[in-house]
């Protein structure tokens, strides 16, 4: 017996390694040292450009989303949404991202494929503007079927204290503004994909649609931070927007958010109809367009893409869609 015989491919993972190096390299900033040893990364803090930095981590997969890449046999996107999924929660606290690592299981390490992927993880570090310092492939044959793999990751990024944005200093008269998404981004993939097996909607949407990575903010919020006063952000993921607005606004407040404003997405409108869902339920599972709200007592309209889609009151700490 030998470890190949029972479902494991040394050289496979040693040749995937070796066709990932350059895509790895390409995310380095000047702050990574990369020649410390062979079993962990350095990355040096900026601390020159920070009073009081804080270290802020974010954690996240692509979920059932997966599916679809697998099924469609296109895996060139997918890593763009895994590094998403963590900076933009990130970017929430207005940190800055410093390094992402990635985690790969699958049945059988396919060195192609993995090349595939990781190119995606390097393109949305690149997009994130943060280096893409580790990662693990692990081949487990006895927990996957073949074909199938996950991924996820985590970023770290940093902050000066004061510049922390939690929402605390949102105040009434505030207004709600809607960074527009790419498409789906990567929530709700489990009911896209139950209505797009089940009714009509698959010959009315195409494989690009489905898997559009999802959008990195990062260019979009560092241009805000810097200019205007930000008194909090919300990424748009799971649970709609409801769900994610209330968690940054403090108590003794209410957004008002009107649907009618909302840039409603062609997608989702198509979903909507072949599936027979139910607007709430639409609102509650998808993003509807809309990537991230960003809550300011400043104008922001029509820039960077923002346009307005409500405002904040008294109340008591919740979200009104009407």
């Amino acid at each position: 017996m030998d470890y190949k015989s029972s479902g494991v491919n040394i050289d496979n993972g040693n040749r995937a390694v070796d066709l990932i190096k350059d895509s790895v390299k390409s995310t380095y900033t000047k702050h990574v040292l990369s020649n410390l040893g062979g079993f962990a990364a350095g990355v040096e803090l900026p601390l020159q450009q920070y009073k009081k930095p804080i270290l802020v981590s974010c954690t996240d997969g692509v979920g059932t989303k997966l599916r679809f890449a697998i099924e469609f046999d296109c895996l060139d996107t997918i890593g763009i949404d895994c590094v998403a999924m963590s900076v933009n929660d990130l970017l929430c606290m207005g940190a800055d991202p410093l390094f992402f690592l990635d985690y790969i299981a699958c049945h059988k390490i396919e060195p192609d494929d993995m090349k595939l992927i990781v190119d995606g993880v390097a393109e949305g570090c690149k997009q994130a503007r943060c280096a893409l310092v580790g990662g693990e492939m692990a081949e487990m044959n006895d927990m996957y079927k073949e074909k199938d793999f996950d991924i996820a990751g985590f970023c770290v990024g940093i902050v000066d204290k004061e510049d922390v944005i939690t929402g605390k200093t949102i105040t009434e008269g505030d207004k709600l503004y809607a960074l527009p998404a790419s498409g789906i981004h990567s929530n709700g993939y489990s009911l896209v994909r139950k209505v797009y097996n089940e009714t009509e909607f698959s010959k009315h949407v195409s494989e690009k649609e489905l898997l559009e990575p999802t959008k990195i903010y990062v260019d979009e919020i560092n241009a805000l931070k810097t200019k205007h006063h930000i008194t909090g952000i919300a990424n748009i993921t799971g649970g709609g927007i409801a769900e994610n607005l209330v968690r940054v606004l403090p108590k003794g407040l209410t957004a008002s958010v009107k649907k009618s404003s909302i840039q409603v997405l062609p997608v989702f409108d198509a979903l909507q109809h072949y599936g027979s869902i139910k607007e709430d339920e639409m609102y509650r599972v998808f993003n509807m367009g809309v990537g991230m709200i960003i809550v300011s007592p400043d104008d922001l309209s029509n820039q960077q893409g923002l346009y307005q889609i409500g405002h904040v009151e008294s109340g008591n700490q919740e979200v009104h869609l009407a």
